[in-house]
């Protein structure tokens, strides 16, 4: 018994140290984050956190040099601000397009020297500083400080869906994109690893083509993907916990503090009891850059009442408004009674004002209606 006893624990803390050791700590970034630490935001509610979610586009190793060739740069291909209240009440996760036209500061780049403060697309800032870069650019832009950051790439996504063993997602119609190297029925479609990437990342041959679509199905992707890790017992299952963490502590590069599994288990530990209809997902407010109507600004006042929200862990609401974002092309913003912004001015109405409300969707949606 003691031997057997014994053994389990020698296994334990193998499998601690393996999942442990998987973890790529972010040590340049936290050193440049340092630096600039006097002119960064300050949190401004306890217990509230903001992660800072960034897909990157890398063709470095085998299995990412499979989606073209490696230009020697490398691009955030996806950021999702993730907004966790205090008390864990709701996570709301933020799409940062990367065509908006944002103020990245002069960066560090990876060879030492540094860039020159421009006014440019948002994902040039990865290009040019990596993840510190894109953080700095992202809390100029909103005000929010970020507590963390994670980075994964197109080999790390995959091997997370395929952990879960596949997620659902339903088509409205056939999907045959050559590019994506995806063909798909219409109707509810479970998608592997290479299916999910290829989904995910399309862009010109599905819907209108634009950016907006492509966020929109990540969007719904990834609470399907929330769905099925809280719905098939991964949470509770050593058997089924095991590989996923295996593949999602292998794909990942953060910040020191979450370069853990006791870090990343002090996260996630309170989103289990976080409704499924309180994880939201949502792009933030933009409309065509008045020079490009190729690239994206940020929409106001509708933006930085988002970002004031987030910033004082105010409630955020959001609905789906399929016809209005088909109209406008771009999100769309209202205070729940119908009307938009410019319908109602801003001036606020007497008494208690209800909160706005974002076009986006939750986690306990169903695409196929």
């Amino acid at each position: 018994m003691t031997v057997l006893a014994a053994g389990a624990g020698v296994g334990g803390w193998a499998v601690y140290a393996k999942l442990n050791g998987n973890i790529t700590p972010d040590e340049a970034a936290a050193a440049e984050l340092a630096r600039y630490e006097k002119e960064r935001p300050t949190a401004l509610v306890r217990g509230a956190q903001n992660i800072l979610l960034i897909g990157s586009d890398s063709r470095s190793g085998d299995d990412n040099a499979r989606y073209g060739r490696d230009p020697g740069t490398e691009r955030s291909d996806t950021v999702i601000l993730l907004h966790l209240a205090a008390g864990r009440r709701s996570a709301t996760a933020v799409s940062l397009p990367r065509d908006l036209m944002v103020h990245v500061p002069g960066c560090r780049r990876p060879d030492g020297s540094r860039t020159e403060p421009v006014f440019t697309q948002f994902n040039y800032a990865f290009e040019a500083g990596g993840s510190a870069c894109t953080i700095r650019t992202v809390e100029k832009l909103t005000g929010i400080r970020v507590d963390h950051h994670v980075v994964v790439d197109f080999h790390g996504f995959k091997e997370m869906v395929d952990a879960v063993d596949g997620v659902e997602v339903c088509l409205t119609e056939p999907i045959d994109d050559k590019a994506a190297r995806l063909r798909l029925p219409a109707g509810r479609v479970t998608l592997d690893g290479e299916q999910a990437l290829g989904y995910v990342r399309a862009r010109k041959s599905l819907g209108n083509g634009s950016d907006t679509g492509r966020m929109e199905r990540q969007q719904h992707f990834l609470g399907a993907l929330v769905n099925k890790v809280r719905s098939n017992g991964v949470l509770l299952n050593p058997a089924k916990l095991y590989p996923v963490l295996d593949a999602a502590t292998s794909s990942l590069t953060t910040d020191p503090a979450l370069a853990s599994l006791r870090g990343l288990y002090e996260l996630v530990r309170g989103l289990r009891d976080i409704p499924t209809e309180r994880v939201q997902f949502l792009t933030v407010p933009r409309e065509s850059y008045a020079r490009d109507a190729n690239r994206d600004q940020l929409m106001e006042p509708e933006a930085e009442d988002l970002f004031g929200r987030l910033r004082t862990d105010e409630p955020v609401t959001v609905a789906d408004t399929d016809g209005a974002r088909e109209r406008s092309g771009h999100g769309t913003y209202g205070r729940g009674d119908g009307t938009s912004p410019e319908m109602r001015g801003n001036e606020p109405s007497e008494g208690d004002s209800p909160a706005p409300t974002f076009s986006g969707n939750t986690a306990a949606e169903d695409g196929c209606g």
